[in-house]
């Protein structure tokens, strides 16, 4: 039976490792056998991939890019797989058992490591709201070899030396440096968790707005930018004298691929109010239109006759359509002449205009301002406002309108801040969220890091679960009061970002005795079934939110996640009859593929252990392994 390792089989997958066997795939000619000290079978042999890609290959010195010191080491952050795991906390939770939105507390570039194989392709919108590199903002400082246990150290789950966090002064000397390799990999990995008709919305101000277009256009793709919008923040002049007040920020929209489709915003009565119905149109309100052709169309140029036998000559360009069509929309009324048949125009009917399309600056009256945010916040809280640089739920909700997220779409933010984008979504009443917040400490010497404390709160991760919490409150009674329907999902599930709960296989030859001892029972003390449990989850790619079912066999307990697509049994004493009944489950629930752990040391013996290999593989079930 194969034992799970967490360096073997991490819930992090090792993205190059990945890109290599794609790679091999595509040109198994460009690979050559040899090993080195990590074991790799397969090396790129550079000059035959040269020599198969041919005049796509770059030979120029001298060609245009973007970089900055540290991008190479940002790029190898990404693909560094994390050693951690997620641990549930259903005491936090809201409607644990029922909810599919998450709420992840934890360093975030470690957190979209570890939802790559869980989450890929599987994201319809991200919305980040990330640091604006002011100058004293914080950025969490990424190591390459050891970011889990800097964060660990950081949260006090680790010991610590005295690590220290501070803000990107400008007079750091690597002001922008810093912000883009904090950017970059987190970058990189959230690309990968979008759908192919996904799109993500940041937002961002004057300080960084050019680098994050480049970095941006070199993820995403240039062909890929969707927008840079102007958003008006707010309507008050700052009363500095010598300097313009600015009332703008911006939002960067990039798709994942021309698979999107960017949707309409609703209409209000400002755009309906120049339609009407002088003529009792049976279709309805109409506007007038345009016949004429935007663009030089020699083929669309031709005469017109009107109802009384009078001649038309044509635009410039020409008309709009054929003079078929053109015939066919005047019989119709759709196209109609003036009294004096010295103008003609067609009817766009209100009826038919499904939205209003979007422009690229957006008005505080309609997105919101920062004073709105700040509002929202203190209808939440008492009057107070436990967080300082919050973004208003109706300039988020513009975007899920805009990316078309209905039902079970999933929306991301990896920087949750105070909660506005699970806040915006629980009010657009379709969509699933997933919240990744650091537990950022509340810097109790300014008014918003005192409002936080005054309400109990010590980190930004806090701020953001306690907001959530009393919006799901505030809409469960706005609903009761109202005796209607809300939407399905009012709660969500909270984990934490931790080291990994099994123990590594790592011998020594000092310390053999030790190891082996230690390999007995690889589950680390103090770890519970459910936080085993949700780490198998991220191992085999299974969504955070599947459902988990409890049953009993033989006087064990087994668990069954999404309908039997993993089994998991983590008890001991583990005799043949548990292993019969979770053989028959093959039959019962009849999964595509069953997947089955069992907790190493729980086998009643080695006999048990034998033939649970067997016993499985004549139910059909070949994937068996153990902890």
């Amino acid at each position: 039976m194969d034992k799970l390792d967490p360096k073997q089989d991490g819930a992090s997958p090792d993205i190059v490792q990945e890109n290599i066997d794609k790679l091999r795939e595509l040109f198994p000619d460009a690979f050559a056998e040899g090993s080195d000290r990590d074991g790799s079978r397969w090396k790129v042999d550079f000059d035959a991939l040269r020599q198969i890609l041919g005049d796509y290959v770059e030979d120029e010195r001298e060609r245009y890019s973007f970089s900055w010191h540290g991008k190479a080491r940002a790029r190898q952050i990404a693909q560094t797989p994390s050693a951690g795991t997620l641990r549930p906390c259903p005491e936090e939770s809201v409607n644990w058992d029922t909810t599919q939105n998450l709420f992840i507390e934890g360093d975030n570039l470690e957190v979209l490591k570890l939802l790559q194989k869980s989450y890929h392709k599987q994201v319809k919108m991200i919305y980040i709201d990330p640091p604006y590199n002011t100058g004293g903002e914080f950025i969490y400082p990424d190591r390459f070899q050891d970011n889990l246990d800097t964060y660990l150290r950081y949260t006090g789950q680790i010991d610590d030396q005295g690590f220290k966090v501070s803000a990107n002064s400008e007079s750091s000397g690597r002001y922008h440096t810093n912000w883009l390799n904090m950017m970059y990999p987190r970058l990189r990995l959230a690309r990968n968790l979008l759908r192919d008709d996904g799109i993500i919305f940041v937002s961002i101000d004057d300080n960084e707005i050019e680098n994050l277009r480049k970095i941006m256009g070199e993820i995403f793709g240039e062909e890929n930018e969707v927008a840079c919008v102007v958003w008006q923040h707010s309507v008050q002049p700052k009363g500095y004298s010598g300097i313009f007040s600015l009332h703008h920020n911006y939002v960067l929209c990039f798709r994942k691929s021309d698979n999107f489709q960017l949707h309409s915003l609703p209409r209000s009565e400002e755009d309906n109010k120049n339609y009407s119905n002088p003529d009792d149109d049976s279709n309805g309100a109409w506007r007038a239109g345009d016949v004429r052709n935007a663009l030089y169309r020699p083929n669309l140029i031709y005469q017109l006759t009107t109802p009384s036998g009078k001649t038309i000559d044509p635009p410039e360009n020409g008309w709009r359509w054929s003079k078929e069509k053109m015939e066919e929309k005047i019989k119709s009324g759709e196209v109609v002449f003036s009294k004096d048949e010295s103008r003609i125009v067609r009817k766009i009917y209100l009826y038919r205009q499904e939205g209003r399309p979007p422009e690229s600056i957006w008005f505080a009256r309609d997105a919101g301002t920062t004073r709105k945010a700040s509002d929202e916040l203190k209808a939440l809280f008492d009057g107070k406002v436990p967080f300082d640089t919050t973004k208003p739920t109706s300039l988020i909700l513009r975007m899920l309108q805009l990316a078309g997220v209905k039902d079970d779409d999933l929306c991301l933010d990896f920087f949750a801040g105070s909660g506005s984008t699970a806040h915006a979504v629980l009010n657009h009443q379709a969509g699933r969220f997933l919240m990744v917040q650091l537990p950022e400490p509340i810097n109790e010497e300014v008014p918003h890091g005192k409002a936080a404390a005054s309400l109990g709160m010590s980190t930004v991760a806090e701020v953001c679960r306690e907001r959530v919490r009393r919006v799901v409150e505030r809409i469960d009674v706005d609903n009761a009061s109202e005796g209607a329907s809300y939407r399905r999902d009012m709660g969500f599930k909270v984990l934490k970002l931790s080291a990994s709960n099994i123990v590594p296989w790592d011998p020594k030859e000092d310390e053999i005795e030790a190891s082996l001892f230690g390999s007995i029972n690889s589950i680390k003390p103090k770890r519970t079934q459910r936080d085993v449990l949700h780490e198998l989850l991220l191992k085999y790619g299974l969504d955070l939110a599947v459902p988990i079912k409890e049953r009993d066999i033989a006087g064990r307990t087994v668990f069954l996640i999404g309908a039997g697509a993993l089994v998991v049994c983590l008890a001991d004493d583990v005799n043949l009859d548990v292993v019969k009944g979770i053989a028959a489950l093959k039959d019962e629930l009849t999964p595509e593929v069953m997947r089955v752990v069992f907790k190493d040391a729980g086998f009643a013996d080695d006999v048990v252990k034998t033939n649970t290999v067997q016993i499985l593989r004549q139910a059909g079930i070949e994937d068996v392994k153990s902890l």
